[in-house]
């Protein structure tokens, strides 16, 4: 499965998260583990808009900010099937086990957790590999173009 979309607004960008958020409660839990998706793009090409997006379709209504400086977030979803939300980004980690420390096996093997991940490819030997990826690219200040595809 794979599509590219283009959203023209950070609204857009965030609306799209909203959608996924939605298709994702559908879903449900999987069974091997968290529901992963990777956040692949330069700086400013709409990862952190994209999540904002996902947290409020999961019903969150705190402020989303990156959390390059704490490297990850969680935050509770009041759903019958999913029990938190957690927002990582990997931009400081310098190796993958580095994350480890933070809990990182616990919160991948459960199947109520949805975990997005800024930067996977810094922690790429630590991923499952079956996840969602979306890569980002920045084409001008509104402009994004986003691919999704399921590994």
């Amino acid at each position: 499965m794979s599509n590219k979309l283009i959203t023209t607004s950070s609204k857009e960008t965030q609306k799209l998260g909203q959608l996924m958020a939605q298709e994702i409660l559908k879903l449900g839990p999987n069974q091997q583990g968290a529901f992963l998706i990777a956040l692949r793009g330069d700086l400013g090409s709409g990862k952190t808009t994209f999540t904002q997006g996902l947290a409020k379709g999961f019903g969150i209504h705190e402020k989303i900010t990156s959390p390059t400086f704490v490297i990850m977030k969680r935050f509770a979803i009041h759903h019958l099937l999913f029990q938190n939300f957690y927002h990582v980004d990997c931009y400081r980690i310098e190796r993958s086990e580095d994350i480890l420390d933070l809990g990182w096996r616990d919160i991948s093997a459960s199947p109520y957790n949805i975990v997005a991940v800024e930067w996977p490819e810094r922690i790429k030997k630590l991923l499952p590999a079956e996840m969602f990826n979306m890569d980002f690219k920045f084409l001008d200040n509104q402009k994004r173009s986003i691919y999704l595809s399921r590994a």
